[in-house]
């Protein structure tokens, strides 16, 4: 075993050791409330069929794109479907990457220059730190959702200033103060950057997102929204100005030197969007929230978010193992969000609720969870 096998093994022995190995795993469970799959997309036989129309209109279409957009990957389908959500999300443009990664790392990564400012909310998700950190700028982070303290961030930044939130947060479910946020940002001249991942579908008219609940579509700088959750596709966007997008067709890394996805899951993002436009699935999403929290008001020391992702914490990666294994041993599929995801002590279920569970299958969910708690 060389240097770099010694390296490997001793740091999957520290994880092992630490109860915080991740492994993949293809079991699937009758009852789904770990997903993403807010609104049952991903499983839709409409989307599917509409799906599949789409195609029909596109004439020898390929499999592939066989190369990338500024190559061979382009397609006027591609560019029709980014108008299209750009409309719908009454932003001026967009454009498409390959997946939410690709373009969280592909807008921050190209934007910010040196002697910029980067200020992010601590619990961003870690494709938006990472598009941070391949920058040269000046990078702070505030409190979650302190007000005071992102502004005490702003007071000492220097040059372009970009300030990251998302609209929900993936592991707690809540949700940040945008209004807020851009008028502080407005104030000290810094440009909003908002990911809208986990409120697409779930929040605003037709599932337009927070920012357009707050009426901010034209106030902040950029919005990214991604197809992998509550559409049941996969991809993302970034909406913003024209000239914005020109830039990164000119400047993210990530799409100039990607292959472009495939049309027929540009078709599926597509009939996406036109399922979204057709029907207003946020208040029928709303009551299954709005049912959990009922239910979940039995037990004691649990806030529910607003949000579609609720969580029951524990204080350390074995226990909450143990209360995932528990579930799925009943056929619930709950999974454990472990240290080093979250930090030490704030280990956790992530609980996704979804159109397509039952009022039925959410009470004995939350029966399963007053059980574990009572046995804790």
């Amino acid at each position: 075993m060389n240097k770099a096998e010694q390296f490997i093994r001793g740091k999957l022995l520290n994880r092992t050791e630490k109860g915080s190995l991740r492994k993949l795993s293809a079991k699937v469970f009758p009852v789904d409330f770990c997903s993403n799959d807010y609104l049952g997309f991903a499983r839709s036989s409409a989307l599917k069929l509409a799906t599949d129309e789409l195609l029909l209109q596109i004439p020898q279409y390929r499999n592939g794109s066989a190369g990338s957009r500024l190559l061979s990957g382009n397609h006027s389908f591609t560019e029709e479907t980014e108008a299209l959500i750009a409309d719908f999300h009454h932003a001026d443009s967009g454009l498409i990457f390959n997946s939410g990664y690709d373009a969280n790392i592909g807008l921050i990564s190209s934007l910010a220059q040196r002697g910029d400012t980067i200020i992010c909310d601590e619990l961003i998700h870690a494709s938006l730190i990472d598009g941070a950190r391949l920058t040269h700028a000046n990078r702070y982070s505030f409190k979650h959702n302190n007000l005071e303290d992102l502004e005490a961030k702003l007071k000492v930044s220097k040059g372009n200033i970009y300030v990251i939130a998302e609209s929900v947060y993936s592991m707690d479910g809540d949700i940040t103060p945008l209004s807020e946020i851009n008028t502080l940002c407005e104030k000290y001249e810094a440009n909003l950057i908002v990911d809208e991942a986990h409120a697409l579908g779930i929040f605003g008219n037709h599932g337009h997102g927070l920012v357009q609940e707050a009426g901010l579509e034209r106030k902040v700088f950029a919005r990214v929204v991604t197809f992998g959750k509550a559409l049941g596709c996969h991809g993302a966007i970034v909406l913003g100005s024209t000239l914005l997008r020109n830039y990164l067709i000119n400047f993210a890394r990530s799409f100039i030197y990607s292959t472009a996805a495939p049309i027929h899951a540009i078709a599926a993002i597509r009939a996406a969007y036109q399922m979204l436009i057709e029907t207003d699935y946020q208040p029928l999403i709303a009551e299954k929230i709005a049912l959990y929290t009922a239910f979940i008001s039995d037990i004691e020391g649990i806030a529910p978010s607003p949000s579609t992702i609720q969580t029951i914490t524990y204080n350390s990666n074995q226990k909450a193992k143990f209360a995932a294994e528990t579930l799925q041993n009943k056929g619930i599929d709950v999974r454990a969000i472990l240290s080093p995801t979250v930090p030490e002590g704030k280990e956790r279920l992530r609980i996704c609720l979804h159109l397509f569970n039952t009022d039925k299958e959410i009470k004995m969910l939350v029966d399963e969870l007053i059980l574990l708690k009572e046995h804790e």
